[in-house]
């Protein structure tokens, strides 16, 4: 785990990386970086992680998964962005940052989706013309050119979780007849050549995809689709899935699936995500053959984690009780609540 990855020009120094997590409620409804936000990055980048992947970033006011979440529509966002990717690098890691647009499963009621259909019983969502796709993916290409500025060492396309692209991607959503219907990948092959062709040679490229869209089988399927214009891949769960790994398997549903990925495409970097809590379970993912273990809710219980298990130091775990996490958007209304694991942590080094 302490071995460094090299993606394209960019040497990760570690095989720990923070997957791309919204700190609801830090952020108003300009979504525009807080000084909150900016040391949250810090904290975890000094604390030891290889790679920081930012929180799902919206590349447009209505593609939001949320009104209390950061945004990269504007070129007035710029400037607090690029505080978080210095704070990144300061502390010795790299920065990437995840760009979003949610289609049906956000805030807006009258929702892009590539067919018609209801989300969540509230949404509609609406069938995309195929100049509204091309729209979309300028959309994403200008909110990369915003995170080059920033000074981020690349991008991730969020195509997983049941957002716009994970949509596309997935039969349970995507009823088209037309060449996005054929070729369910075709919107996130296209946006990934745009950003592509579009930033510098050396900015990095990739991908968040869904392992299990809706079968493993169609994640391996799409993820090949778009295999020669994604730097990386980073897999978890799809929308509407059917994940599973087999009885035995000594880590996540999501973790099998980025290990098939990995098995299909040898020369991708590949991540993986989901209850990875401690150092045996990063042990364990990477064990699997996959480059990089995503540890996620345990970054926010301990910031240095990383650091701690690196060094053979005791370190906090994730309790998974959900009610009082930054993770989540209804407990984060209330500033007052605090982490049960941060406190047994804390309780447990005095």
């Amino acid at each position: 785990m302490n071995r460094p990855l090299k993606i394209k020009g960019l040497t990760i120094r570690n095989r720990i990386a923070v997957p791309p997590m919204v700190c609801f409620y830090w952020t108003d409804d300009n979504g525009y970086v807080t000084e909150r936000n900016i040391e949250h990055y810090r904290a975890m980048a000094e604390g030891g992680a290889g790679l920081i992947i930012v929180e799902a970033t919206a590349v447009t006011k209505r593609s939001r998964l949320a009104d209390t979440e950061l945004g990269i529509w504007e070129d007035g966002q710029i400037e607090g962005l690029k505080k978080i990717a210095d704070a990144i690098h300061a502390g010795g890691a790299a920065a990437f940052i995840q760009l979003l647009h949610a289609g049906g499963n956000g805030i807006d009621h009258e929702a892009d989706a590539p067919s018609d259909m209801v989300y969540r019983k509230v949404n509609n969502g609406h069938e995309m013309s195929k100049e509204r796709i091309k729209e979309t993916t300028a959309d994403f290409v200008a909110a990369a050119l915003r995170a080059e500025k920033a000074g981020f060492d690349g991008v991730e396309l969020h195509g997983c979780h049941g957002y716009l692209f994970s949509q596309f991607c997935n039969s349970r959503n995507n009823f088209r007849t037309d060449e996005y219907g054929e070729n369910k990948a075709l919107f996130a092959r296209e946006t990934l050549q745009a950003v592509k062709a579009a930033c510098s040679d050396d900015f990095i490229v990739g991908i968040r995809l869904g392992a299990f869209e809706p079968t493993l089988e169609d994640g391996i399927r799409n993820a090949r689709a778009l295999a020669d214009v994604t730097d990386f891949i980073d897999a978890s769960y799809g929308g509407d899935c059917d994940a599973f790994a087999p009885e035995g398997f000594p880590c996540s549903p999501a973790v099998y699936g980025a290990s098939k990925i990995k098995e299909a495409l040898p020369d991708m970097p590949v991540f993986g995500v989901h209850n990875i809590n401690g150092r045996e379970d990063i042990e364990a993912a990477l064990a699997t053959g996959i480059d990089m273990a995503d540890m996620g809710k345990a970054h926010l219980v301990d910031p240095a984690i990383a650091g701690h298990i690196l060094r053979g130091e005791p370190y906090g775990q994730c309790l998974h009780c959900k009610d009082y996490c930054r993770w989540n958007p209804w407990e984060m209304a209330d500033p007052n609540k605090k982490c049960p694991g941060a406190i047994k942590f804390a309780r447990s080094v005095k």
